[in-house]
């Protein structure tokens, strides 16, 4: 089964936050996120749900997080998370993460408080 693919909106302005999400839902996919993986091109990332805090073992790239609750409404953003030491606070009042290549929270100019959309990609 091909994992499902979104695209993510900042409902405040618009703007595309993500043009290629896979979606993580299941154990294995939570649990692998994206250890072992190359380098996230722009606009690709991972939203893993639920989840409330992420580590950086076995990565080999920095990140962007943000934490979601389950209205999509973001509340923790983390930049620049570094690869095997990095990691996030515990957040009780979040969902999901959306990991997103590193410097993606800076150029779409996301905030906490904004509300994500998540669109489905036709494959």
């Amino acid at each position: 089964m091909a994992a499902t693919l979104l695209k993510v909106l900042n409902n405040r302005d618009q703007s595309v936050v993500g043009a290629r999400v896979r979606q993580a839902d299941s154990f294995w996919a939570r649990f692998r996120g994206l250890m072992m993986t190359q380098e996230l091109a722009d606009g690709e990332g991972l939203l893993i749900s639920p989840c409330n805090s992420i580590h950086m073992m076995f990565m080999r790239f920095p990140i962007d997080a943000i934490f979601l609750d389950s209205g999509n409404c973001i509340r923790a953003l983390y930049e620049k998370l570094r690869p095997w030491t990095g990691l996030s606070g515990w957040h009780r009042d979040v969902s999901s993460v959306l990991e997103l290549k590193s410097g993606t929270i800076q150029k779409s100019g996301v905030r906490v408080n904004d509300t994500l959309r998540m669109e489905p990609i036709e494959c």
